[in-house]
């Protein structure tokens, strides 16, 4: 597994070793840390009122017999429009996983290693706009050639900020941010050479 090195003009210069290790990596972490991710952005918002929520009902809504209609006792049945609703959604439900810090880096680290396999994996020296216009931030887009870049920079200055905030196609991160579902979710990975290092080794 190697990553591929660019220069400013954004051609390749060189390749990095990934570590053996990665190799050795099961897809189940990835698999284990997106479930927790997605669990975790779920509001947790929707509900519904069963029967004895709804109001009104309280009186027979025709009589038992004599009506040639079926037997009710009920307007809120959920038979009936305007009813409750059976076995619908309910805001107790708890949908929080867990998952260790092993399993956490697994995940982080198989991923990179796929993007390495499909040589979406771009290391630079430096991620820097200065001009912070988003003009020169496209441009280095384009110097890539992907569909999506997810930017992996060591600390996310204002000037890279106010440059690649209006890209729908790009997403920067600080390291500290950084996780295997951001990795897996963007077609192509660019980062810092030092962010590298310090990923691959920790």
């Amino acid at each position: 597994m190697k990553a591929r090195v660019l220069n400013q003009q954004c051609e390749q210069v060189g390749e990095l070793d990934l570590p053996a290790r990665f190799k050795e990596i099961k897809e189940h972490n990835l698999y284990l840390y997106v479930k927790y991710y997605r669990a975790q952005a779920r509001a947790n918002s929707a509900q519904t009122k069963n029967r004895g929520a709804v109001s009104g009902g309280g009186k027979k809504p025709w009589n038992q017999k004599g009506g040639g209609r079926a037997r009710a006792g009920s307007i809120t049945s959920p038979i009936f429009v305007g009813g409750g609703v059976s076995h619908g959604a309910t805001n107790e439900r708890n949908y929080d996983l867990k998952i260790n810090k092993k399993q956490k880096k697994l995940a982080l680290e198989y991923a990179l290693g796929q993007k390495a396999l499909a040589e979406k994996l771009l290391v630079v020296d430096k991620v820097d706009i200065i001009s912070k216009k988003t003009k020169d931030a496209y441009a280095f887009l384009q110097g890539l050639k992907q569909r999506d870049v997810l930017v992996i920079t060591e600390q996310l200055q204002e000037h890279n900020y106010l440059a690649f905030r209006n890209l729908k196609s790009c997403y920067v991160v600080e390291t500290s941010e950084v996780n295997a579902y951001l990795v897996a979710t963007y077609s192509a990975v660019v980062v810092e050479k030092a962010v590298f290092e310090a990923l691959v080794t920790a």
